[in-house]
């Protein structure tokens, strides 16, 4: 019978004079996988602070299980700015030691690349202070895999990392034995990784069996008996069931009847998009040319990213652009953007890039584009325009379009300078939609976006007219708002994959493999087995050794501090302790050699 690790009772929490959590009851057991979903602001960070005890409730309490090993990833790390990676991930465990435990290999493998740190100048000796906040998250969040814990809690763990980080991610928790409470709006990675969900509404907390394709389903269900007709027909959850159901392969994990009732729920709800229709569209408003590429190089600085690249983006192309952190996907954009803006007068390094004449482009770049911080919310998307075309003789008003986007009336006239990051990414989004391009360049929309505004955003998508480039490190929002996935694997070239993502991961770990030394032939494999035997036993005595010296080292760094004021003394023994700690450090080396032949 599982044992309960967590339990929360009748706990209530305000802020101001808002109840964020009113009188939640929840309980997190052995073997449990939660993830924890809802609006920003909505209380889920909150819950599971509380969960952690880092946070205390106005009203109930939360106890936890005696003994109880507690890993917890924040929003903000508690990383020592002086200490190295190395310090900070291995502690003073020595290299023979960490290199040859399987859990931290895989651990530095996934998130950084490699056991040496590509991509951090010292390796494992970088000091922490200067790194940005996602190599400092990733420190924090490999720091925390590496120890033994009996449950995990996780706010936003996939925030940034790659396709690639996030696939090995819920790979290795699904590996694991510890439970697990996780806050993200990757939904690919709950579907990966959970098998219960937690959804924070209003001061509610509603809890559903299976991962997010089943919490889709059973939320869809549960609005349509609360809904009336109509509403029930625009219902987005039950848009999104659809195209869960109907995408490949049909992710639920509940029984049949389930799948039949989901069936029956999505009868009468046609495809997200009409592609015949909305060609015919993007071909009325761009033509035939929209982005032509010859012979195209791309640099950054001395770099070349891209080179001979010949492609053509034609009108109501939908691409998702993944590849490998450096290889090009920003400078692509920033490149095709800056020949629109000229109208072709500014070209890349190499080769042409011919605009179409009625391309009219908007671009959503990562950075979040600076406001007067005194306009109300709705007076900064009207100052775009106060009326927006949709396609499909769709229109919608400023304030209307503020409110699919989440913001409420009252929210409306709300200062910019008083949002928060996500609220102004949303801000950013809504302004960029109100001028009515005919091509989208999206550089990481998905930042900061809660679930229900990225499912609003996609369906907003669904029925606009045009062409668009997508780079995201969200799975779930590429395959649900494009129809063809470009990658750049970081060999200078632009490939099209058709399997999409699935093809670029199988093809990312080839490449990997491909750069790992090649096994020995099977005609050496008699004499390699005499060669690993020797190399253990040699392993063992050099282990041997290295205890020696360890003591040996502590022996030295105490006759130093007794001898504190007799400076010749002093001075023989730290000689001797350099000389010992470099005979180690070869040691080391030695033993990390050994390591691999045996």
């Amino acid at each position: 019978m599982a044992v309960n690790l967590v339990n929360v009772e009748a706990v209530g929490k305000v802020y101001g004079t808002r109840a964020l959590l009113d009188g939640i009851s929840l309980g997190v057991s052995e073997g449990d996988r939660i993830g924890v979903v809802g609006r920003n602001g909505d209380g889920k960070t909150t819950l599971i602070r509380m969960l952690a005890k880092l946070e205390e409730p106005d009203t109930g309490r939360v106890t936890q299980s005696g003994g109880l090993r507690m890993g917890v990833l924040t929003q903000h790390d508690s990383l020592d700015p002086a200490a190295t990676i190395r310090h900070e991930i291995i502690r003073d465990m020595a290299d023979h030691e960490w290199a040859g435990n399987a859990k931290i290999r895989d651990v530095l493998t996934g998130l950084f690349g490699g056991l040496d740190l590509p991509g951090f100048g010292q390796g494992l000796d970088t000091v922490i202070g200067p790194l940005s906040g996602g190599e400092r998250r990733r420190i924090a969040l490999a720091k925390l895999l590496i120890a033994d814990q009996d449950l995990l809690v996780l706010d936003e763990p996939t925030n940034h990392l790659d396709v690639e980080g996030i696939s090995w991610l819920a790979k290795h928790l699904q590996e694991r034995r510890s439970a697990l409470v996780c806050v993200t709006h990757d939904r690919w990675f709950l579907d990966q990784v959970c098998t219960r969900m937690w959804d924070v509404q209003r001061g509610t907390v509603y809890e559903y069996e299976g991962g997010y394709s089943d919490y889709v389903f059973a939320r869809a269900e549960r609005e349509r008996i609360a809904a009336t007709e109509e509403t029930k027909r625009q219902n987005l959850m039950r848009k999104e069931l659809a195209w869960l159901r109907r995408g490949a392969p049909a992710r639920t994990s509940k029984p049949r009847y389930r799948i039949e009732a989901a069936n029956e729920l999505i009868a009468d709800v046609p495809e997200p998009r009409d592609k015949s229709e909305l060609m015919r569209f993007a071909n009325a408003r761009l033509g035939k040319t929209v982005f032509d590429l010859e012979n195209v190089t791309v640099q950054a600085g001395p770099k070349t990213l891209l080179k001979h690249l010949t492609w053509h983006l034609g009108p109501g192309d939908r691409v998702g652009l993944v590849g490998v952190n450096g290889a090009g996907k920003t400078s692509l954009l920033r490149a095709l953007a800056e020949a629109a803006r000229t109208q072709g007068d500014v070209q890349p390094a190499a080769g042409s890039v011919t605009v179409g004449k009625t391309v009219k482009l908007a671009y959503l770049s990562q950075e979040v584009g600076e406001l007067d911080p005194s306009l109300r919310v709705l007076e900064a998307v009207q100052r775009v325009r106060d009326r927006v075309d949709l396609g499909k003789g769709r229109e919608m008003t400023a304030g209307q379009l503020c409110e699919q986007f989440g913001f409420t009336k009252e929210k409306q006239w709300t200062p910019v300078g008083d949002l928060s990051g996500g609220e102004r990414r949303r801000l950013q989004i809504l302004r960029l939609l109100m001028d009515e391009p005919n091509v989208l360049f999206l550089d990481e929309p998905t930042n900061d976006l809660d679930i229900e505004t990225l499912t609003q955003l996609e369906d907003l998508l669904d029925g606009w007219p045009g062409s668009m480039i997508v780079i995201s490190h969200d799975r779930f929002f590429i395959e649900r708002t494009t129809d063809t996935v470009m990658a750049l694997l970081g060999d200078a070239s632009l490939r099209m994959l058709p399997r999409g993502l699935d093809e670029y991961l199988e093809r990312r770990q080839k490449m990997i493999e491909a750069a790992a030394p090649a096994p020995a032939p099977a005609a050496a494999k008699s004499s390699a087995s005499g060669d690993a035997r020797a190399a253990k036993k040699e392993l063992q005595k050099i282990e041997r050794q290295l205890n020696k010296m360890s003591d040996r080292e502590t022996n030295l760094h105490a006759q130093i501090a007794e001898n504190a004021t007799d400076f010749d003394k002093v001075a023989k023994l730290d000689a001797e302790l350099r000389e010992l700690i470099s005979d180690r450090d070869e040691l080391e080396m030695r033993w990390l050699e050994l390591a691999e032949d045996a």
